[in-house]
Parts: C-alpha cells; structure tokens; sequence
C-alpha cells in the first residue's frame, strides 16, 4: 500500500515537473495520447459495425 502511493506521488510530480518547465512538450503528450483513444475507438465502432453486418 505505501509503495503504490510513494509511486502515484512521483508520478504527480513528474507529471508537474513536466508541465512547468515545457509546456509545449507536455501539451503534446496530450494530444498524442488523446489521439490514441480517439482511434482506439473509432477502431472498436468500426468493429461494432462490422460484426452487426
């Protein structure tokens, strides 16, 4: 239990660390990961539509 919260708190400062020092790059990492869902999920609709066919 300690190890999973020592790991989620650097993982928030990282992610802080990040966004203050290089705006730019972390606004990328968004888009990029925002990407990936939106294709994630256009993949299963298509999917859907297929097997409903």
């Amino acid at each position: 239990m300690d190890t999973k919260k020592i790991v989620s708190g650097a993982l928030v400062i990282f992610v802080l660390y990040t966004i203050i020092t290089q705006p730019t790059k972390a606004a990328d990492m968004v888009q990029i990961g925002f990407q990936g869902i939106s294709d994630a999920a256009r993949g299963i609709g298509e999917f859907m539509t297929e097997l409903v066919r």
